[in-house]
């Protein structure tokens, strides 16, 4: 069993392999999506949920990981700012070269030092490591039902 990391406002979210590139805007009906999405921005009122920024925002989907189980549940969408956006998605934001400004956004958010960056980026990167010993995650989307929306599969996307 794996130690819990230190939580920040902002923070990594290490998604298992296996369930990368599932999403809800690409396994449900636009109509269904949209819904989802609209409600997170007008939750957040023009600013993003974590950071408080103005401005465009995109929709987050908030998963929670029972790295016994292998669950990967959702728990919220929300709506965050770019940056914040990159920033819970580090890997993919690295590959694509914006890593120096996703860091600067980390430690401004959550005022903290480079060293504490790299730190929580060490920690996440075991965590995810150890989300990818073994396989068989599935998706728990229980909370779309309480929103109203009937899902036409059910398990991994």
């Amino acid at each position: 069993m794996q130690a819990k990391r230190k939580k920040y406002k902002l923070d990594f979210e290490m998604v298992p392999e296996e369930c990368w590139y599932a999403n809800l805007r690409s396994v449900l009906p636009k109509e269904d999506w949209d819904r989802i999405r609209r409600r997170a921005y007008a939750r957040a009122e023009g600013r993003c949920s974590i950071c408080g920024a103005p401005g465009r925002l995109e929709a987050h989907e908030k998963w929670s990981y029972d790295d016994e189980k292998k669950v990967q549940k959702l728990e919220d969408v929300i709506a965050v700012c770019r940056l914040c956006h990159e920033v819970i998605h580090i890997s993919r934001t690295q590959l694509v070269g914006r890593g120096e400004e996703a860091m600067e956004h980390f430690m401004r958010v959550n005022g903290c030092t480079q060293s504490e960056f790299h730190a929580a980026l060490g920690e996440a990167n075991r965590e995810y490591i150890g989300r990818n010993r073994t396989e068989g995650w599935v998706t728990d989307l229980s909370l779309l039902e309480k929103w109203g929306i009937r899902l036409p599969f059910r398990g991994k996307f």
